[in-house]
């Protein structure tokens, strides 16, 4: 899940700590958890406020038993060092000590271009729930493989797809991460789809390798105006960035939408390799002057803890 702070007040902090607050106490396994949680999410982003130099983006990813939580900020970085218990006196200094002892994995990266990631774990632990990894509708897909042109699907057909298929969700279920749950389904049924104009395109019959997977990548989201390019394939792993998203510049309102690429790229890596993991590593819906995913493949998937995961359908 992602929020965004523009301008990042101290009200929209106090109200984002609220709702954080509350999804804890509907998740968290243990009540007794809950104080030391809300504690770091408070400490830092107190302090991403008062240094953001523009913008602030969070995001917490509770696909683990716990929670990570990740501060984008475009302010100046800082070096952690060694963290000691700050003078009890002095009015300030004493923010990212708490966190460090609460929370035990305070870390902090320079992104590419200005800014820094400031990421934690939060000492909580989720109740076991669902998964987020929907099967593909077969009924009525969106849209129409007859509708690719000579470079895949058009901006106006996925659009559409994605206002449909995110209606027929909302009809069909809710629940506490409905915005990603929607998305994710969007993506589940979209990009398998996709992956379908792609095989009929290519006369790709069987699993698709490693290599054909990134063309059908590419194929895609270049179809809907996305700029993505090839950093490395192998065997076990995929990994892309790209210049443009295809949202434009609104993403950075809307983070949450990228959960369509985790959908979209975890579908079709799982499909082929039975296992798959997403890893969006940098996002320019967070600030980043690029978007950087990892996806894991079959053994490398299964032996990962973190990230989205995606398994290949039963049967």
């Amino acid at each position: 899940m992602d929020w965004f702070l523009a301008p990042p007040t101290a009200q929209a902090a106090s109200a984002l700590r609220a709702e954080l607050a509350a999804l804890f106490r509907r998740h968290a396994r243990e009540a007794d958890e809950l104080a030391d949680a809300e504690l770091v999410v408070s400490e830092l982003l107190s302090n991403a406020v008062e240094h953001a130099g523009g913008p602030v983006w969070v995001s917490l990813d509770w696909s683990a038993p716990q929670p990570l939580l990740v501060v984008h900020d475009l302010g100046p970085t800082f070096e952690l060092g060694t963290l000691s218990l700050p003078d009890v006196a002095g009015p300030r200094g004493r923010g990212l000590w708490l966190v460090s002892r609460l929370a035990g994995d305070l870390r902090v990266a320079a992104k590419r271009g200005t800014g820094k990631r400031v990421e934690t774990t939060l000492p909580l632990t989720r109740r076991v729930e669902r998964s987020l990894d929907p099967p593909r509708r077969r009924v009525n897909p969106l849209p129409a493989v007859d509708e690719a042109g000579p470079t895949g699907f058009g901006r106006e057909a996925f659009l559409r797809a994605l206002v449909v298929e995110l209606a027929r969700t909302a009809d069909a279920g809710h629940g506490p991460h409905v915005t990603e749950q929607l998305v994710a389904q969007v993506g589940a049924t979209v990009g398998g789809q996709m992956e379908d104009e792609y095989r009929r395109a290519r006369a790709v019959v069987g699993r698709l390798t490693p290599e054909q997977v990134t063309e059908c990548y590419l194929r895609l989201k270049s179809a809907i105006d996305g700029d993505f390019y090839v950093i490395s394939v192998d065997a076990d792993r995929i990994v892309l960035g790209n210049r443009r998203c295809p949202f434009g510049e609104t993403v950075r309102h809307a983070p949450a939408l990228c959960r369509m690429t985790s959908s979209v790229f975890g579908g079709i890596a799982a499909r082929n390799h039975g296992d798959a993991v997403v890893l969006l590593d940098e996002r320019i819906a967070v600030g980043d002057p690029e978007c950087r995913v990892t996806v894991l493949l079959g053994s490398a998937a299964r032996d990962n803890p973190g990230g989205h995961h995606y398994r290949a359908p039963a049967g």
